[in-house]
């Protein structure tokens, strides 16, 4: 009887945990960009098909902090392109350990530097603020607030002139916020901080959220001993919603120091993040076997940790602002043993991507992202650009031997699928559209799709009676795609 209930009970969340399911009904993508970063759209993979994290390719310093007000603690940059210019916003620090102790030789400032093409950087003397006595520099702030000062520009449509740009820093025992006019000439947005409660002792970010409408924040905090990520929003910029801690189902309990959050420029609805890890080591065989040991100990010195940290990017995503998928592997690795690097404060990646046209002739644009090498050495550290492909984060990758995946039921807007993919010479991409039960659609089986071969960022896919997807627009669909030694980065349905 006992084992009859508790069948029955079983049966009834079953057919209620369904019921929910089919309540929920199909996924609505319209015409937006959906990247291949999660499980979201995915109903279930086979073959050889998996989530494949894709890592940056570096290319040259852009950035060498060799001025007299810089040195080597500089770091926690915001980069971002505004109409023809790309900006860069960036923390002056020299740190230097003296007799077993850290000292500062001067000040903390908050600097600027921008470029016309995002490769080519140039620091404009701006007359602000005086360094040893002389405006010739590119302090845009010295008050408090120059340990993380990170600025943005503003899309609320709301927004004051006076205010167009805005920036978050730590200082008055809280997170403090600026406006500015023109992006140069800054100012306290308030006389007190806007937020209190949380550490703040690392890069803090905010921006507009032009899909929810809502400026969102990301600021450091500590749980349980452990360095972490905390989120609040707000809708004027001053008052804010409690924070609450970010959320990573099936991830491991690691340090986060940054967290490098922003809505992706292409696809705006998703959160793409960059934090650092990291991790403290100790003394070891390997430790005194990286670079530069003998500075390696000074530092260590002043405290082990400064010495025997390690710290690198990782790659997360998130739909919500809340809960991320965070990858466990390095999106960027400390790379070749070299002077300047594997070392505490190394690998910190920019806020945030940018887009940029390639080295290659006739190639499409690509990513650039920039990352800081060669801290808390001498008196200077420097900025590496690296890139990868348009949306080129995770793919969805399967070998020659073949995968495939199938999508949930998804309603779209558009006539043509386009997708961005890249395949071998012999590999290909064929896709079949299927009702909501799963059943393929006649004009559109998987034999009526000829295989899509090359690398683009954007291809339309044909099947024989064409391309026209007019008269599914609306409708429940399923998406099973074969891949055969290709990646698969992106879709979306279009006019």
């Amino acid at each position: 009887m006992i084992a009859w209930r508790y069948c029955m009970i079983t049966l009834c969340v079953m057919v209620a945990m369904v019921s929910t399911v089919r309540a929920a009904g199909p996924i609505d993508i319209g015409s937006r960009l959906e990247l291949m970063v999660d499980d979201y759209l995915i109903e279930r993979m086979s073959g050889g098909a998996r989530l494949q994290l894709h890592r940056p390719t570096p290319r040259q310093v852009v950035m060498t902090h060799d001025k007299p007000w810089e040195g080597s603690g500089c770091g926690y940059h915001a980069i971002f392109r505004d109409g023809d210019l790309y900006r860069m916003y960036y923390k002056s620090w020299q740190l230097t350990v003296r007799d077993r102790k850290l000292v500062f030789p001067h000040g903390l400032y908050g600097t600027y530097a921008e470029s016309k093409d995002g490769i080519h950087w140039t620091k404009p003397e701006l007359g602000l603020y005086d360094f040893k006595g002389s405006k010739k520099n590119n302090i845009i702030w010295d008050g408090p607030g120059g340990h993380d000062f990170t600025a943005f520009k503003d899309t609320n449509p709301a927004c004051k002139p006076d205010a167009k740009y805005k920036a978050v820093a730590s200082g008055k025992g809280g997170l403090i916020a600026f406006k500015s006019p023109d992006g140069i000439r800054w100012s306290l947005l308030r006389d007190t901080p806007v937020m209190k409660g949380c550490a703040f002792d690392t890069q803090n970010l905010a921006f507009w959220d032009t899909v929810r409408g809502e400026y969102r924040t990301y600021v450091r905090d500590f749980r349980e001993g452990r360095r972490g990520i905390r989120t609040a929003t707000s809708k004027d910029f001053v008052q804010w919603t409690p924070p609450v801690w970010l959320a990573y189902p099936g991830a491991p309990k690691e340090q986060l120091y940054t967290n490098q959050i922003a809505p992706y420029h292409r696809a705006p609805h998703l959160f793409i993040g960059f934090p650092t890890r990291y991790v403290e080591r100790g003394w070891s065989d390997s430790m005194r076997s990286l670079p530069e040991l003998e500075h390696r100990k000074l530092r260590a010195s002043a405290h082990l940790r400064y010495g025997t940290a390690l710290t690198e990017g990782l790659f997360m995503t998130s739909r919500d602002g809340v809960t991320f998928k965070r990858w466990g592997e390095a999106f960027l690795r400390p790379g070749p043993e070299r002077p300047g690097q594997w070392k505490y404060g190394d690998n910190y990646i920019a806020w945030h991507v940018v887009e940029t046209k390639s080295d290659i002739p006739g190639a499409p644009n690509e990513l650039s992202i920039y990352a800081s090498e060669a801290y808390w050495t001498g008196t200077s550290n420097q900025l590496r650009r690296y890139t990868l492909r348009i949306d080129g984060f995770v793919s969805i990758q399967s070998p020659l031997s073949g995968g495939e995946f199938v999508t949930k039921p998804l309603v779209f807007k558009g006539r043509h699928l386009v997708i961005n993919f890249a395949t071998s010479a012999a590999g290909s991409i064929r896709v079949e559209l299927q009702d909501a039960a799963g059943k393929p659609i006649d004009g559109f089986a998987l034999t009526d799709c000829p295989d899509v071969f090359g690398d683009a960022i954007e291809r339309q896919v044909t099947w024989k009676n064409g391309a026209d997807l007019n008269k599914l627009a609306g409708k429940p669909v399923r998406l099973r795609v074969i891949l055969k030694d290709a990646d698969l980065y992106s879709l979306r349905f279009r006019p």
